[in-house]
């Protein structure tokens, strides 16, 4: 009979000796003190076993919401009033004031007729598209080959036909749409930040192509809302395309701090997906109490957010620069996102080490198959909450174990970039 045990350890022991193998750093985050936190020992990785203070410099709390006191304010009283759990699904008594209260606040930061909160930004995306594209008869989805995990698994749930058009390529786009026939429905699915990269979309060349061959917008904002926009609701927002857009999915746990996903359209769209997405229909609601945060940090960022988001702008450039500076590889980005090229998983895996126990600096290295391998990378998150000094101690510490670690010993010859997992198939 087949050792079941021995089959998953083998596949562990591949992970790592391909340097793949993903450890989870246990963190208490030092409340309104973020990004700072303590480092706890743990059982998964070889660490000194001390507890240790850090500084955060991956987190996607994007603005440092988490901590904000109006967010905490919402949540208390809102544990306080209404309990600590849902008691069940949306149809079956898991519908609350604060739920309603947060989708009418997020439609109205997207200017669309209404909104749909999720569990998680990965569940909005799944289960709105595997809804939509599965709804319109004969669909074609088309799909940027950069876009997230959790916007192929919806449209592979879907059962549509799938075409991949290359990053951002606008040729590639057009000639795909113009050989479906016009009475076909579209959706052209595409992100607004590619978090592992950091740039950012055409918004209003895909709409302009998409209007005039009668296709649908799906856009993943996730990255991008809160951060970027007159009022932080994002790319769209930013390039006066929101109107365009049919579909604006974002995220409540990046720049709004908190815990959820959404989307925001037509209350006809939303209407359909409420009534057939089973990933909402049959799932638990988020506590009242995370939605009313929610509400709060939606309300306290779009309103009084601009000041943080001005600096987390000049926290990056200022990142950046020093970066260039100090002659290490940061990868071109055109946002928040500082992406530093390692291009070897163990090398990049030790970097990342060296940083923790010699600097007190937290940053994830980031491996396939989130990255295409041979571009193993470091994702440097700045936040307004990061001091110029705590920026200025972080190219320190990365130029100190760079020198030790990469320009000391040959990097690892990797396959080339390829469009592998992390992609669609």
């Amino acid at each position: 009979m087949m050792n079941y045990d021995s089959v998953f350890a083998s596949a562990i022991a591949e992970l790592k000796a391909e340097g793949r193998y993903r450890t989870f750093v246990e963190l208490d985050r030092h409340g309104v003190e973020f990004p700072h936190a303590t480092r706890v020992p743990g059982p998964w990785i070889d660490e000194p076993g001390v507890r240790q203070d850090t500084v955060v410099w991956c987190s996607n709390d994007y603005l440092g919401m988490g901590e904000h006191p109006v967010v905490l304010e919402a949540m208390e009283k809102a544990v306080r009033t209404a309990g600590a759990g849902s008691g069940g699904t949306r149809n079956i008594s898991g519908t609350s004031t604060d739920h309603v209260e947060l989708e009418r606040e997020l439609a109205s930061l997207h200017a669309k007729d209404a909104a749909l909160v999720f569990t998680s930004g990965y569940v909005a995306n799944d289960a709105a598209l595997s809804s939509l594209a599965s709804g319109l008869p004969g669909c074609v989805v088309l799909s940027d080959e950069r876009n997230h995990a959790s916007i192929i698994a919806g449209i592979q749930h879907s059962r549509a036909e799938k075409r991949i058009f290359r990053h951002s390529d606008m040729d590639e786009l057009e000639g795909q749409l113009a050989s479906i026939p016009l009475d076909v429905p579209k959706i052209v699915v595409f992100e607004a930040i590619y978090s592992m990269e950091g740039d950012i979309a055409p918004t209003k060349e895909i709409c302009d192509l998409a209007q005039r061959y009668g296709a649908l917008t799906y856009l993943d904002e996730v990255h991008a809302v809160g951060m970027y926009g007159e009022s932080g609701a994002g790319i769209a927002e930013r390039d006066g395309q929101s109107d365009r857009v049919d579909v604006i999915q974002g995220s409540l746990a990046k720049g709004f701090g908190v815990m959820g996903g959404y989307i925001a359209a037509s209350s006809h769209l939303i209407d359909f997906v409420r009534s057939n997405a089973r990933a909402f229909i049959f799932t638990t609601s988020l506590p009242p109490a995370l939605a009313a945060a929610a509400t709060a940090s939606v309300r306290h960022v779009r309103w009084q957010g601009a000041p943080d988001r001005e600096l987390l702008q000049q926290r990056a450039s200022r990142l950046k620069r020093l970066l260039a500076e100090a002659q290490l590889p940061v990868m071109s980005s055109e946002s928040h996102i500082v992406p530093v090229l390692v291009g070897d998983p163990i090398v990049c895996e030790q970097v990342s080490r060296d940083l923790m126990f010699t600097h007190g600096v937290y940053v994830q290295p980031i491996n396939y198959p989130t990255v295409p391998r041979g571009t193993e990378r470091l994702r440097l998150c700045p936040t307004p909450r990061h001091t110029e000094r705590e920026v200025d101690e972080l190219v320190s510490a990365l130029s100190d174990v760079w020198t030790r670690l990469v320009t000391m010993q040959p990097v690892a010859e990797s396959a080339p970039a390829e469009l592998d997992t992390v992609g669609h198939p």
